[in-house]
């Protein structure tokens, strides 16, 4: 399965949702935010799967001023 993740391409074993992309990445599965297709989706559909060729950007929160 072939994704595009902050743009750059990323290749995976089987297709998986938010969360195993998130732990296939070695990213937090909190203080996040995931846009598939340029939509955000909500943390309660993480599981649904992610079609071939997305464009998923992961969005962490950044503390300062």
């Amino acid at each position: 399965m072939e994704l595009t993740v902050n743009g750059s391409p990323v290749t995976l074993d089987a297709a998986a949702g938010v969360t195993g992309l998130l732990a296939q990445l070695g990213l937090p599965d909190c203080g996040v935010a995931v846009a598939v297709d340029g939509v955000v989706r909500p943390q309660g559909r993480w599981d649904l799967p992610i079609a071939d060729g997305a464009v998923v950007d992961v969005l962490t929160a950044v503390q300062g001023g």
